[in-house]
């Protein structure tokens, strides 16, 4: 008998928390054995002790066996924070799957099924940013290769950051999910190291030297307008996508344009000895309240969730439950071309359970 789990819930902002509700009922209502706690954030915090991520919302995340997180526009963004680099969740895996019946903008979206791996934690995300006048050293010492800083003028800047250890734990977290996922299995790289040599270049060298111990794997490579090129017109061509976190970042929101809708993206995030799971769309504050927000982004990254769990059969259950929905077309939202309510959506899910 497999012991209880428990799920720290952050609802998030705006439409968020709608999503993310049906989520955790249509969830408890498949009799697992989940225990659910709602550590409190942002301004409901600030109300009731005085800080916006107290102590006692950080223990509750801690003893957690996991966190299904609603999207964010603001004042729960703190606990976010925390979730990404105080627990150092540095794959952030987002799927890209076609369901037939969803509304793709693509002439041909049957069998795109891949996954991005974003480096969650480094590159220009390390936020260090400043004044080009504090870069004169780098006139002085020599070690400008195009213009000297001092005659760029008046500026910001900001520091890109690509280390050997973030990079080779992405790389083999990315070869490991390919050798999951199927037996033809590929992993494509994706930099800019045409130009950034030092950096990009760094990133795809590590990422080529890993690709020799995963000799089963397909191993390719790509700079990234190219790759944006090719993720529009052959997504199928694609398995496990690895790149740094900045392109990271905007192409796995491109990629759910091909499917249609932000409101099909899911994501894991996943560290050493945690992860974090919630939908990469955004908070959608102009349907608040009118239930009519799309659930299957969180339902996907909850159903990652199980799967991390080890509750892979209800995960798959889940799966097969969203295809069938969509495949059946009656009860979709909005941003699909449908007229449903979120409500009757979900109740089309718990229908078309397995």
């Amino acid at each position: 008998m497999t012991a209880s789990k428990t799920i720290a819930v952050i609802e998030g902002d705006d439409s968020a928390p709608e999503a993310v509700r049906c989520t955790v009922d249509f969830l408890s209502s498949l009799g697992l054995d989940l225990d659910w706690t709602y550590p409190i954030v942002g301004e409901d915090a600030i109300q009731e002790t005085g800080s916006a991520f107290p102590a006692t919302t950080k223990k509750q995340i801690d003893e957690a066996d996991t966190c299904l997180f609603g999207a964010t526009s603001g004042s729960s963004g703190v606990a976010l924070n925390y979730l990404r680099w105080g627990k150092e969740t540095f794959a952030n895996v987002r799927p890209c799957i076609y369901f037939p019946g969803c509304k793709s903008p693509l002439a041909n979206p049957e069998g795109i099924d891949f996954a991005i791996v974003r480096e969650n934690l480094e590159d220009l995300y390390v936020a260090v940013e400043g004044d080009l006048e504090e870069l004169d050293f780098l006139t002085r010492t020599g070690r400008t290769n195009r213009k000297q800083t001092k005659d760029l003028g008046e500026g910001k800047y900001a520091i890109k950051a690509i280390t050997r250890k973030g990079t080779e734990r992405i790389v083999r977290f990315a070869f490991e999910l390919a050798r999951k996922r199927s037996s033809q299995s590929k992993v494509t790289c994706v930099t800019k190291h045409n130009m950034l040599r030092q950096t990009d270049g760094f990133f795809l060298e590590i990422a080529s030297d890993l690709s020799q111990e995963y000799e089963d794997i397909e191993f390719e490579s790509y700079i990234v307008d190219d790759f944006a090129c090719r993720l529009i017109r052959t997504p199928q061509a694609f398995d496990v996508i690895v790149m740094p976190n900045l392109y990271g970042d905007i192409l796995s929101d491109a990629a759910g344009g091909l499917l249609g809708s932000l409101g099909l993206a899911a994501s894991g995030v996943y560290g050493e000895d945690y992860a974090y799971f919630e939908p990469a769309h955004g908070t959608a504050p102009d349907i608040q309240g009118l239930n009519i927000i799309n659930p299957t982004a969180t339902l996907l990254s909850a159903s990652m969730m199980l799967e991390y769990l080890d509750l892979p059969k209800v995960s798959n259950r889940i799966m097969q439950a969203i295809r069938s929905t969509y495949l059946d077309g009656r009860y979709l939202t909005p941003d699909q071309g449908g007229s449903s309510t979120t409500s009757e959506f979900m109740s089309a899910i718990a229908d078309h359970m397995p």
